[in-house]
């Protein structure tokens, strides 16, 4: 056993723990199951409760250079394209502290995981781990042919983590939504599109919304198309798919309209949470990220809430010998603050996914709202 954490995954939430935990002063090996780390996505927004931690591990300065800090955050009705209420981000970063930066997923792994190797985090490719031993005072985990010992096993294997289930036999909740992605060079964008690239701005809609907004630094245009499939709720198996897509944007404004084209269509993402579950430690194998909390996308709070993650559990096992009471702090702060984002997130997606009588007092809601009025957001950013 030379390594006081193993890290089962190394995507954005496993790189960050691993670099909160090294900078902590713990050796840290993380175990990735690919022969190369990456991540596969587009976007990627970065709120000021993830940016302050950012900016306290010394990487902030990165993720803006790479990044886009918007102008304004704002929320659109997809039927009429007539904006509803918006956030000034300017006045946002003001109030939090930190900035909302806009950065593709890949650039934001790029950064964690150079900053890991700088810091002497071990990074191994190519291990499938199966199964974790417990054994007093440490944690095995267990590969095909090794076994990495240490003193606390870390699950980030994701939405569909298979560690989870030594703590918990639940299951992937189906949302009944799909996702299709896509990024455009801004240079190949032309008038008829219609698209503003200095904000980030939701089209919201019945049983569906578009989320369009800039990457790299302006050069590309981050889209987002999330509908329900009458497909998922009539119980088929092939669901999600490109002919309905087209259905459920056929009756949305032209602006929304004009960004369909440019989406990536020979793959979707179907949109999958878990409940909230009461632990995620079992003596010395802790879940982090998805692997804890999968959450759907409304808060744009996934690798957020990873990252708190990382600084919550680097706080606590880098100020203590008590490696158990630890476990036990980091279980108590981050399961109650999570179950809250996840099942706001669900809200969320029904106040935007609203249709009838709901969509115009939803509407004339948020309308109504002042540019300066945070009290439905300041419990997330402000923590």
């Amino acid at each position: 056993m030379d390594s006081d954490v193993v890290v089962v995954g190394g995507g954005i939430g496993g790189l960050g723990c691993a670099l909160a935990l090294r900078r902590a002063g713990l050796r840290v090996r993380v175990l990735e199951q690919d022969s190369q780390f990456g991540e596969v996505g587009a976007g990627l927004q970065v709120a000021p409760n993830a940016t302050r931690i950012l900016r306290s591990w010394g990487l902030l300065d990165d993720v803006v250079a790479r990044g886009v800090r918007p102008r304004r955050l704002v929320l659109r009705d997809a039927l009429d394209g007539a904006e509803l209420t918006h956030l000034d981000a300017a006045d946002l970063a003001r109030r939090y502290g930190a900035p909302y930066i806009l950065i593709h997923r890949g650039d934001l792994h790029s950064i964690l995981l150079g900053a890991c190797r700088d810091t002497g985090v071990e990074l191994c490719t190519s291990v499938q781990v199966t199964g974790v031993e417990q054994e007093p005072a440490r944690a095995v985990a267990i590969s095909s042919d090794r076994r990495d010992a240490a003193s606390v096993v870390l699950a980030a294997d994701g939405l569909g983590s298979g560690l989870r289930s030594l703590l918990n036999t639940d299951h992937l909740v189906s949302s009944g939504y799909v996702a299709y992605r896509g990024t455009v060079p801004v240079a190949e964008l032309t008038e008829t599109d219609g698209v503003t690239l200095d904000e980030m701005v939701i089209y919201i809609g019945p049983d569906c919304h578009l989320v369009q907004y800039p990457l790299r630094g302006g050069e590309l245009l981050n889209q987002a198309a999330v509908f329900r499939s009458p497909k998922a709720l009539a119980g088929e198996i092939e669901w999600g798919t490109p002919d309905e897509l087209d259905a459920a944007f056929r009756h949305t404004c032209d602006a929304v309209r004009a960004g369909l084209p440019r989406l990536w269509r020979n793959r979707w993402w179907r949109m999958y949470d878990r409940e909230p579950i009461g632990t995620w430690v079992d003596r010395r194998l802790a879940l982090v990220g998805d692997a804890a909390h999968p959450m759907l996308q409304y808060l744009a709070q996934g690798a957020c809430q990873a990252l708190e993650d990382a600084d919550c559990l680097a706080g606590a096992l880098g100020s203590t010998t008590d490696l158990d009471a630890a476990l036990r702090t980091y279980d108590e702060l981050r399961t109650v603050r999570t179950a809250r984002v996840q099942r706001t997130a669900r809200d969320w997606g029904k106040l935007w996914h609203c249709d009838g009588v709901s969509r115009a007092a939803r509407n004339a809601l948020l309308t109504d709202r002042t540019a300066t009025d945070y009290r439905y957001i300041d419990w997330l950013y402000s923590a």
